[in-house]
């Protein structure tokens, strides 16, 4: 009993990345951009929204917003590095249509608010808004099992599981 009241805590080693965006989801391999679908970055998923607001797919920390607010990067509990890159060649767009809600440093938890993006000014101004979901420090992962594609919601819609070593 004692062990178990002042022992070391165990690491967290098994996470769930929730869907960040309500829409479509697909995988990796079909965005149309060679740096997401050969994994050049990492491995992940990607969702072609219906609507733009992106929450928090994880329990973790704010680590970076782009300056062009069009991407974010998250820190899970387990050291996962997770980046959400909206629509593809938005950073062109220079913060146009997006409103980041969160700071760096900032800690959130699955569903928060991280950035809002006008889809149709995407869609006008970027080649598509299919957004990935990176983990961009994919070397310690384990395992990683990925949901069906389809139609998912925003913090609730488990996309992936993943396993870090």
């Amino acid at each position: 009993m004692l062990k178990s009241l002042f022992g070391k805590k165990e690491k967290q080693t098994k996470e769930t990345i929730f869907a960040p965006l309500t829409g479509k989801l697909i995988n990796i391999e079909e965005v149309p951009d060679p740096v997401f679908s050969q994994k050049l970055m990492g491995e992940g998923m990607a969702i072609e929204p219906t609507e733009g607001i992106v929450v928090a797919p994880i329990e973790g920390q704010v680590i970076q917003v782009f300056h062009t607010k069009h991407a974010i990067g998250l820190r899970s509990q387990t050291g996962m590095e997770l980046l959400i890159h909206i629509g593809l060649e938005t950073v062109s767009m220079n913060g146009e249509g997006f409103e980041v809600h969160v700071k760096e440093g900032q800690k959130v938890k699955v569903g928060d608010p991280l950035i809002t993006a006008d889809l149709e000014l995407i869609r006008e101004k970027a080649a598509s808004t299919i957004t990935p979901i990176i983990i961009t420090n994919s070397d310690i992962i384990e395992n990683l099992t990925k949901a069906s594609t389809g139609n998912v919601t925003k913090g609730t819609s488990n996309i992936l599981d993943v396993k870090v070593k």
